[in-house]
């Protein structure tokens, strides 16, 4: 009867936990490497809300098919966004190579 007293407030305990705990949002942004300018500034304040929010963001360039030639572009994109946002994210993780996609993550800036 007490191991299962005991068990029953460890449970407890560890719920109450996990409830204080906590949970980190990701929130996505996709680019192309050939953006445009538009397209890019539409997609920045996006990406300032959901800093905003605070939520993390991924932001990364998909390179389809050819456009694989043009990492250049894609990290140039990346760093571009950036640095225009560092005024309310600082950067994780800066632009990275992985199979097709270059991934950068910036996380919001505490208050």
């Amino acid at each position: 009867m007490d191991y299962k007293k005991f068990v029953y407030e460890q449970k407890k305990r560890e719920k109450a936990l996990k409830a204080k705990a906590s949970k980190v949002v990701i929130k996505e942004i996709r680019f192309g490497p050939n953006t445009d300018d538009h397209d890019y500034d539409f997609k920045k304040k996006h990406a300032e809300k959901f800093l905003k929010d605070g939520a993390k963001l991924k932001a990364y360039v998909f390179f389809k098919g050819r456009s694989i030639i043009y990492k250049d572009k894609g990290e140039i994109l990346l760093l571009r966004l950036a640095q225009e946002l560092e005024d309310i994210g600082k950067v994780e993780q800066m632009p990275k190579l992985e199979g097709k996609r270059m991934t950068m993550f910036i996380a919001p800036k505490k208050k």
